[in-house]
């Protein structure tokens, strides 16, 4: 399983989350103390938004501890919406392009956890991607093709049920070809504007989600483990919820996949 880190805000550096804390991004890529594997070594990367509606990002396949770029471009960048990666391979092989957040557009995506019997169903998956989506793909991972599939579902309108779409088509082609339709999802991604979050599992057993105040002025982020020890200011986000930061703070609510069906 990979861990990860997003913060919406006033702009802070990414070091605040990458690297600072004790137990920091780059702490956790060895040592991560709430996950099957302690190690995250199959690569990192970072979105983050400035002046343009596109993110810039960075992506390499060293681990995030031995890269010495990380740590100067997190102490030297600063901004007010970021996600941070770092990669426990389950899908897709060590290269650049299957390292998280995956972009398109304004949108920045990354995941922690799972799609069971995905070779069986990647084909068909892929089937429901426009021509522009399909050769947007450029890695071989689960996770990238969630990411498509929501932006095929209607990311740009309705993001959270983009998502919930996305779950019910890979949950339907699961069962269709007789495999086990197990879906372990917990994500964050971005608009550039809000950021959102998604704890999800078939079976009930999805990857942890956090959530703590950061920076002045309602700043929020969203982690797969604390980056401190101050068990006080962490909240635990409940399976099967969607999470929604923006101007107005930190909302919750349910989550569950939900059928999509095309216009005729």
């Amino acid at each position: 399983m990979c861990r990860w880190a997003a913060y919406r805000g006033n702009p802070l550096y990414l070091e605040e989350l990458v690297s600072s804390p004790a137990h920091s991004l780059i702490e956790q890529s060895h040592c991560a103390s709430r996950a099957k594997t302690a190690t995250n070594g199959d690569g990192f990367g970072i979105a983050w938004y400035g002046d343009h509606p596109e993110p810039g990002r960075y992506r390499d396949i060293l681990p995030a501890w031995s890269d010495c770029n990380l740590r100067s471009i997190a102490k030297q960048i600063r901004s007010p919406l970021f996600l941070a990666h770092v990669r426990a391979a389950t899908s897709g092989g060590t290269r650049r392009d299957n390292c998280h957040p995956f972009v398109f557009g304004p949108w920045s995506f990354m995941h922690n956890g799972q799609v069971a019997g995905f070779d069986k169903i990647r084909r068909k998956l892929e089937a429901h991607l426009s021509d522009e989506l399909f050769h947007a793909r450029s890695g071989t991972t689960d996770s990238e093709l969630l990411f498509l599939l929501s932006l095929e579902t209607g990311m740009a309108k309705d993001p959270i049920g983009a998502v919930s779409r996305a779950i019910a088509l890979v949950q339907k082609h699961a069962a269709e070809e007789g495999a086990n339709p197990l879906v372990r999802f917990t994500a964050a991604f971005s608009d550039g504007k809000s950021l959102y979050a998604v704890r999800y599992a078939s079976d009930q057993k999805p990857p942890t989600l956090y959530a703590a105040p950061m920076g002045p002025q309602g700043g929020y982020c969203l982690v797969s483990e604390p980056l401190n020890d101050d068990v006080d200011a962490w909240t635990e986000i409940p399976a099967g919820s969607a999470v929604l930061v923006t101007d107005d703070g930190l909302l919750t609510s349910a989550f569950s996949p939900a059928p999509f069906a095309k216009a005729a």
